[in-house]
């Protein structure tokens, strides 16, 4: 909106002089209006701050504080304020100072009534000027912030899609108040059970879950900072400056688990390289993800009763292919071509990482840890546990002990 009127204010320690420049000019027709007058320096800079002036004529030469200080302050707390200075021929020297301090004008003692209306004419078209270009930036920094999710939906895509040069990554990092460094790792997540059930969702079904999954992802890394894109092939891809460790990806998985009773699969790679490679990354990370999405339905029913039923000590090969309808041969070789793991790798692989999990977020004993993840005596749990992970159990937990306070310490 255009600014209707112009406050000024006159800052000289001669009464007439003051008098005149109120009294010579027809402020109305500037839109400007005389709101103050100051007869010394510091008074002209409380009474120039309390009303925010947008234009002020100050003599050079005034008591307590001279007007080159009176500039100095008004000049550091208002600088789209207009200052024209008032001065005589002996004091011109202190006149040119004050115009390398960014002041408008001056003007020569004895003043000239129409040469000072020019002035604070000249002076009105910039303020209007400046003004406009003020409300233009406001309302394109507004547009922009509202727009923001989208926009840097957006980059994320081209980002990924291998759209954007190094260059052009890093200036729009700083654009959307980004981290500017390499990230240093890339995250795909997917939900089986959501993109099996995609098809027969209604609308408002598919989108408030992919918002609930959304919500629940960036909770989980609320202290971390991530860039977060969703691909609409039912894939969410986090961007993250830092190396999310495994036990941490593992705690994701259960917290999804939990909260929204899915499954999700997890496939992470660090980057080593240049912003670009994001792009590589992601290529190959949807690739791998994709084979796990496009295994057969048996396969992906087996591996969805060992994420349920995994817990249970009496889980078996018979038992899953039963429950299937096929034999226990045909099932064991499908998942061994589809996932390159045999059954009971797989069933193991899942109670290892609900392992690691109670290892790090629980203070149980290994005997309930055992039970909890479907063993029936801790032996046999801490066998299996170093097999697959190199050392037992307590040896685990007391290394996480350890991170935990040297990284305190």
């Amino acid at each position: 909106m255009d600014k209707q009127m112009w406050d000024v204010l006159i800052a000289d320690d001669e009464p007439i002089i003051r008098e005149g420049i109120r009294n010579s000019i027809d402020w109305s027709s500037l839109q400007m209006n005389v709101i103050a007058e100051a007869e010394d320096g510091d008074e002209a800079i409380e009474l120039s701050l309390l009303h925010s002036i947008d234009i002020l004529l100050v003599d050079i030469n005034m008591p307590i504080a001279n007007g080159l200080q009176v500039i100095q302050q008004v000049k550091s707390k208002l600088p789209d304020c207009q200052i024209i200075i008032i001065t005589g021929y002996d004091e011109f020297k202190y006149a040119q100072e004050a115009i390398r301090l960014n002041v408008s004008d001056y003007l020569l003692k004895p003043i000239d009534p129409d040469h000072l209306f020019n002035l604070l004419n000249k002076i009105k078209l910039e303020l209007v000027k400046v003004n406009k270009q003020k409300e233009i930036m406001d309302r394109t920094s507004e547009q922009f912030t509202k727009n923001m999710p989208t926009l840097k939906h957006n980059f994320f895509r081209e980002w990924l899609q291998g759209n954007l040069a190094n260059e052009e990554i890093k200036n729009q990092l700083a654009l959307y108040y980004l981290d500017t460094n390499i990230p240093k790792q890339l995250i795909v997540i997917s939900c089986l059970e959501f993109l099996e059930n995609k098809s027969i969702l209604s609308e408002k079904e598919r989108v408030e879950m992919e918002e609930s999954l959304k919500y629940h992802i960036l909770l989980f890394f609320e202290d971390t900072e991530i860039g977060y894109y969703d691909d609409n092939s039912g894939l969410i891809i986090l961007i993250s400056w830092q190396v999310i460790a495994k036990n941490i990806i593992v705690q994701l998985e259960e917290c999804i688990r939990k909260e929204l009773n899915m499954p999700i699969t997890v496939y992470t790679e660090n980057n080593n390289e240049d912003y670009r490679n994001i792009f590589l990354l992601y290529k190959r990370g949807k690739e791998i993800v994709q084979k796990e999405i496009n295994i057969s339905p048996i396969v992906r029913r087996a591996k969805s009763i060992i994420e349920h039923q995994y817990t249970d000590s009496t889980l078996s090969l018979e038992k899953v292919a039963l429950t299937l309808q096929v034999s226990p041969v045909y099932l064991s070789r499908l998942i061994k071509q589809e996932l390159g793991l045999s059954f009971v790798q797989l069933l193991t692989n899942k109670r290892m990482k609900q392992a690691v999990y109670l290892l790090q977020s629980t203070d149980y004993p290994i005997i309930s840890i055992s039970e909890l993840v479907g063993y029936e005596s801790q032996h046999y749990f801490s066998t299996a546990f170093k097999k697959v992970m190199g050392l037992s159990p307590n040896k685990y937990r007391r290394n996480i002990i350890d991170d935990t306070n040297n990284v305190k310490s």
